[in-house]
């Protein structure tokens, strides 16, 4: 899987390391971190473009992320498609979830998902809690969902 930082230069590191090396960094500095892991997806024609975000939060001192995009030609129902995209999320928050118990960092995982009842994405909000939440993970939703909504948004759009 490749990841880039958000000026688009590549990791160097395989993501875990490249995480690993952002948190002994950051908190040697003397910042309290907390991480947000989220995805969004845009359909474009016959492609569905896919980008997870990882954002680390400097509590008081802003913020940087790592991004990986991935397209499909998979077609999906509008539920499919977010509840892939919280798929996306819990596989990369679990293969880093050790990191941030060993290294006492806050974590959560974002889901584009809207809880007002009006909007199509809420037919996947039950499901996608219930996934989240079933793993272990903190979770959070629209409006609070910023990693999936805000910065994986911005990365599809």
């Amino acid at each position: 899987m490749k990841w880039r930082k958000f000026n688009g230069e590549p990791l160097e590191l395989p993501v875990y390391h490249a995480v690993e090396a952002a948190i002994k960094r950051e908190t040697a500095k003397g910042y309290k971190l907390k991480v947000c892991i989220g995805t969004d997806s845009q359909v474009k024609g016959q492609e569905t473009e896919f980008a997870t975000v990882i954002v680390f939060l400097r509590e008081g001192h802003g913020g940087f992320m790592f991004i990986h995009n991935e397209k499909t030609r998979q077609q999906f129902t509008i539920k499919e498609r977010m509840l892939m995209e919280v798929a996306k999320s819990i596989e990369i928050a679990y293969e880093l979830c050790n990191l941030f118990t060993i290294h006492n960092v806050e974590m959560e995982v974002h889901a584009d998902i809207n809880t007002n009842p009006h909007f199509k994405s809420n037919d996947a909000l039950k499901e996608a809690m219930g996934y989240i939440l079933g793993m272990g993970f903190a979770f959070k939703a629209k409006p609070e969902a910023f990693a999936s909504s805000s910065c994986a948004n911005k990365i599809v759009n």
